[in-house]
């Protein structure tokens, strides 16, 4: 029988662990401290920013948010970052993405200090993530590995097939799973939208991670039974419902858990780790920056 990975529940597992890391802080006088700034009017950025804030508040961690105006310049979105930047108060930032046109998103993510870049994107972070000693790990692919040790699936030589190249997912996610070490040492073939018949690639993997933005893209026929299905797409499709729309992931859920070993819904599998994730890079980030070694929850496998 399929399983299905419930991302909400081994979240909060991580959630309850890390409130025990963050009350350990409190012993000596440390509250981690995580500062979002949305610079959207964007609805579903919104919500995104509010479930982090209340995230934060769940385990202890003090959360600061901060909104500019869409219209406002670059300048002075730069000079909110600066001023986080330079308070000792201010463990974690996260500038909520996207940014409107007139924002150089890269400039952005290269302005935070890589010292308080929990998202894990600032080139300095990147570089030591495909070096093999990373600091902070970009928070959605280390959900995905830590769902893959939680229902007791070692990728360790097995064939991964992710679907999507994306910085945010598909290319620091091939490389955790590549590295030597608990939660790695797989194969990893990495598709996108040049690869040819992607149904080939992902019918020989034992993982598919599916993280294109792309509703429904994969189905039944392009798994082989008993693969895991991670998916990481969250899509908004028109439906019959009060929104006027339902939330479908990159996975055609109905048809591929016929023959999934174990697959992740959408919403409830890969969504709540990223945020729990999140937290576990504001507890580490504090640790780094006071200098204090804080226990964190790590893959079992």
């Amino acid at each position: 029988m399929t399983q299905i990975i419930d991302g909400n529940e081994i979240g909060d597992r991580i959630k309850n662990e890390l409130t025990e890391s963050v009350a350990a802080l409190s012993d000596s006088e440390v509250t981690p401290s995580l500062a979002t700034v949305l610079m959207s009017d964007d609805d579903a950025s919104e919500t995104y920013v509010s479930m982090k804030q209340r995230a934060c508040d769940a385990v202890g961690v003090n959360g600061i948010h901060i909104e500019i105006d869409a219209d406002s310049s670059q300048e002075e979105l730069f000079e909110h970052i600066d001023t986080l930047n330079s308070d000792p108060d201010v463990n974690g930032i996260l500038v909520q993405m996207p940014v409107p046109d007139h924002v150089d998103k890269q400039a952005v993510l290269q302005r935070i200090d890589p010292m308080k870049d929990v998202d894990g994107f600032h080139p300095e972070n990147v570089g030591r993530l495909v070096s093999g000693t990373p600091r902070f790990v970009p928070c959605t692919p280390h959900g995905v590995q830590k769902l893959l040790s939680a229902i007791d699936v070692d990728p360790e030589g097995k064939d991964v097939a992710i679907v999507g190249r994306s910085n945010i997912v598909g290319k620091p996610l091939a490389n955790l799973l590549t590295q030597k070490g608990p939660g790695g040492n797989a194969t990893v073939t990495v598709c996108h939208s040049r690869t040819s018949d992607l149904g080939e690639k992902t019918r020989d993997a034992d993982i598919v991670v599916a993280a294109t933005g792309v509703p429904n893209l994969i189905d039944g026929s392009m798994i082989s039974e008993g693969t895991v299905v991670i998916d990481v797409g969250v899509n908004r499709v028109d439906a019959a419902t009060e929104k006027g729309y339902e939330l479908v992931g990159d996975v055609e859920f109905d048809s591929a858990k016929e023959k999934a070993g174990a697959i992740t819904p959408v919403p409830g599998g890969v969504g709540p780790m990223t945020i729990s994730m999140l937290l576990y890079n504001t507890v580490k980030a504090t640790g780094l920056q006071e200098g204090i070694e804080v226990e964190l929850p790590e893959p079992t496998l």
